[in-house]
C-alpha cells in the first residue's frame, strides 16, 4: 500500500462527511467499523450514517492538518487534527479534535475498520 493511496482515501472521507455523502460513506466504512466519540461513546457504522441520513450531523466547516501516516502491510494509521464547525442535533459544533483512523485494503479499495477522535483544549 503505498501513502499516496491512503491521502486519496483520507481526501475521499473529508470530502464524504462535509457533503453528507451516505453513499460515499456506505463504501469507505467497514461494515464491522467500530469509532469511539470525545465523550467515551463506541459507534458502529450504522450509527454514524443515520447521522447522516437523518440529518442530525450538518458540517459547515471542515479542515485537515498535521496528518501522519504510518502504513503497515495491508493498513494505514492515520492521526490527523481536525478543525470541525457544525451542528449536530442543532447542537453547535466547533472545535479542533485530534483523529486516529484505521484503514485497511479490501480488494479494490480501502475501507475505515476503526477510529477515535478526542477534542483539544
Amino acid at each position: 500500500m503505498k501513502i499516496e493511496t491512503v491521502i486519496n482515501a483520507e481526501i475521499e472521507l473529508l470530502t464524504a462527511i462535509k457533503n453528507s455523502d451516505v453513499s460515499a460513506l456506505e463504501t469507505i466504512l467497514h461494515d464491522d467499523l467500530l469509532f469511539n466519540l470525545p465523550d467515551g461513546q463506541t459507534i458502529t457504522k450504522e450509527f454514524d450514517l443515520n447521522s447522516y441520513r437523518s440529518g442530525k450531523m450538518k458540517i459547515d466547516f471542515l479542515e485537515a492538518s498535521d496528518q501522519i501516516i504510518n502504513v503497515i502491510d495491508d493498513s494505514a494509521v492515520v492521526a490527523v487534527t481536525i478543525s470541525l464547525k457544525g451542528t449536530y442535533d442543532s447542537n453547535p459544533i466547533n472545535g479542533v479534535l485530534k483523529y486516529i483512523r484505521v484503514w485497511k485494503q479490501f480488494e479494490s479499495n480501502l475501507k475505515v475498520i476503526a477510529g477515535s477522535c478526542i477534542q483539544l483544549a
